[in-house]
């Protein structure tokens, strides 16, 4: 990993990541390792699949617990 300082979220977010590709996708780091044998996986479309809802699934949740504030009146958005 590169030497950037993580605020919590960026950090709940590698680690969401990490999580769902060894639960669903068994890679045991989404690290760059540098080594065909080690960097590129074969993953079945239902892992993949199951990967993809995983995510959604989390964003749909994380979106729920930390709802955004409607915006103002004459706001630029």
């Amino acid at each position: 990993m590169n030497n950037k300082i993580l605020n919590a979220h960026e950090q709940n977010v590698i680690d969401a990541f990490n999580q769902i590709a060894l639960d669903h996708l068994f890679v045991e780091t989404l690290e760059t390792r540098h080594s065909d044998r080690l960097d590129f996986h074969e993953v079945s479309v239902w892992g993949i699949k199951s990967a993809l809802q995983a995510a959604f699934d989390a964003g749909r949740h994380a979106a729920c617990a930390n709802p955004s504030p409607p915006p103002q009146s004459g706001d630029q958005t």
